[in-house]
């Protein structure tokens, strides 16, 4: 399943479930993946498994995807993703890394 797919089915679960849907919600969506992401980690630092690392992971993306659904609707994101994907590639070898000298 491409973004765009993904993107239409989690619009479908929102009006579905009656989930938060409107453009003043876009923050409380990045938010919520903002606090999945420290479940990530969490899960990672007590040594949880894969699959639950990966689910909490999963939840990052379905509420990065649904922000972007309205914060950006005309953006196609498998478009935006390789196009960030080839930009990235042309950055030198530890790009930003060079604060880290020892």
């Amino acid at each position: 399943m491409h973004l765009e797919e993904m993107k239409r089915e989690i619009s479908n679960l929102v009006l579905d479930k009656g989930f938060y849907n409107k453009k003043e919600d876009i923050p409380k969506k990045l938010l919520f993946a903002f606090t999945e992401l420290g479940e990530a980690s969490d899960a990672w630092k007590k040594g949880k498994t894969e699959d639950k690392i990966a689910e909490e992971l999963v939840d990052v993306i379905f509420y990065v995807l649904d922000a972007s659904r309205l914060a950006c609707p005309n953006v196609n994101m498998d478009e935006m993703f390789l196009n960030k994907l080839e930009e990235n590639k042309k950055r030198p070898y530890q790009y930003g890394e060079g604060h880290r000298r020892t």
